[in-house]
């Protein structure tokens, strides 16, 4: 398996820093965003193979930033894995309402991590 681009939305420093690393050390391209505003910018600009996304952020959500991503046709294909501190059933119908692939709960494992962009990986 390449190396991949991969954005990691998430409004805490923590898990922006933590998933970094995880990823660098899987060998990826890693790129950060603090929130849905940052993020659809660097989207638009990078266009990453993989986005992962928390859910709860300030001013976008993590599901309206995942539903303006997939409406543009350009990344629609993109995989996107929620991020969440919950592991709720509600949750996970919601991010697949709006089209994300999977869901992650936090504090995720380097291993889900990386088996997360193994999977969602589009040749």
């Amino acid at each position: 398996m390449g190396s991949k681009k991969v954005l990691v939305i998430d409004d805490s420093n923590t898990i922006r820093r933590s998933a970094e690393i995880f990823l660098k050390q899987g060998g990826h391209e890693v790129m950060l965003a603090e929130d849905g505003f940052d993020a659809l910018a660097k989207v638009n600009d990078a266009a990453p193979d993989l986005i992962f996304c928390d859910i709860l952020m300030p001013r976008l959500d993590g599901y309206q930033t995942c539903a303006i991503i997939k409406r543009n046709e350009k990344f629609a294909g993109t995989p996107v894995v929620m991020l969440s501190s919950k592991d709720g059933v509600f949750d996970k119908a919601r991010g697949r309402m709006v089209g994300s692939q999977d869901y992650l709960t936090k504090p995720f494992t380097k291993d889900q991590l990386l088996q997360a962009v193994q999977q969602f990986s589009v040749a």
